[in-house]
């Protein structure tokens, strides 16, 4: 694998682009491959099987297209499938699980709330985290039926998604939670609502920066950091509509975004 070749990243839609952020401002010289599965969103809903076989199918074609890492930017995908990918195939993975050990470890009230997808907080993996770092902790799950499809179709101002998040919120409010762990990579674009919603001493926490430096670490690992200075190329593909990734990349130049079939 060359250090010229891209960064894959790979989400079950345009959630995983928090992600993608975090990693192009950390490594702005990198070219990347962004693949956005909208078409089987949300993961959250499907059998671990169902996760795993669009995960496979996603990492193929990302390999075909010459990704030298890849980044499963997807909690659900992650939770579910990385290890078969990493025992599959030959490349470095990084995956994106909820950030429970910040949380668990700065908590004041020993109360940490999680919201995430069926999909993630039913996996073995996350059950696993969990029990590994929350033993003194008190921890509300709650999952976010319904907010995938809305951030997918760009529908922030839809009153829909405030009624949902003040559903979903409550029980941690009243639980006193002093943390809110976002365990879905669509959810940081969810961050000027809860903000409003929220009592100022809940912090939220999300795992964009930390899986950004992961991704870095590896490449410097493998010797694989792009040394050329041109101008990186920022390719963005979906299986659907590119509505809503334009939305959200609006603010970057130099980007390509296409609808390809995958």
């Amino acid at each position: 694998m060359k250090a010229d070749n891209p960064i894959g990243i790979f989400d079950s839609g345009v959630g995983g682009t928090s992600i993608w952020k975090e990693i192009h401002q950390l490594l702005p010289n990198e070219h990347t491959l962004y693949l956005a599965d909208s078409k089987n969103a949300p993961y959250g809903n499907r059998s671990a099987e169902e996760i795993s076989a669009l995960s496979v199918k996603n990492t193929e074609k990302l390999l075909e297209m010459g990704a030298k890492i890849i980044v499963v930017a997807c909690n659900t995908a992650t939770t579910n499938a990385i290890s078969l990918l990493r025992k599959n195939y030959d490349i470095p993975f990084i995956g994106i699980e909820p950030a429970i050990k910040p949380a668990a470890l700065q908590s004041k009230t020993g109360k940490i709330g999680i919201l995430a997808t069926r999909g993630t907080l039913s996996s073995a993996l996350f059950s696993q985290t969990s029990d590994t770092f929350t033993k003194d902790i008190s921890v509300v799950e709650v999952i976010g039926e319904g907010l995938v499809p809305l951030i997918e179709n760009g529908d922030f101002d839809n009153p829909e998604l405030d009624k949902l998040l003040q559903k979903y919120i409550k029980p941690m409010i009243a639980a006193n939670v002093d943390y809110l762990v976002l365990g879905c990579s669509h959810y940081p674009y969810l961050i000027p609502k809860l903000s409003k919603i929220l009592p100022e001493h809940i912090k939220i926490i999300d795992s964009g920066i930390a899986v950004a430096k992961q991704t870095k670490f590896l490449l410097e690992k493998h010797d694989l950091i792009r040394k050329e200075i041109s101008t990186p190329k920022l390719q963005f593909y979906s299986n659907t509509g590119i509505g809503t990734l334009k939305y959200l990349l609006g603010e970057f130049d130099n980007i390509e975004i296409e609808t390809m079939d995958f």
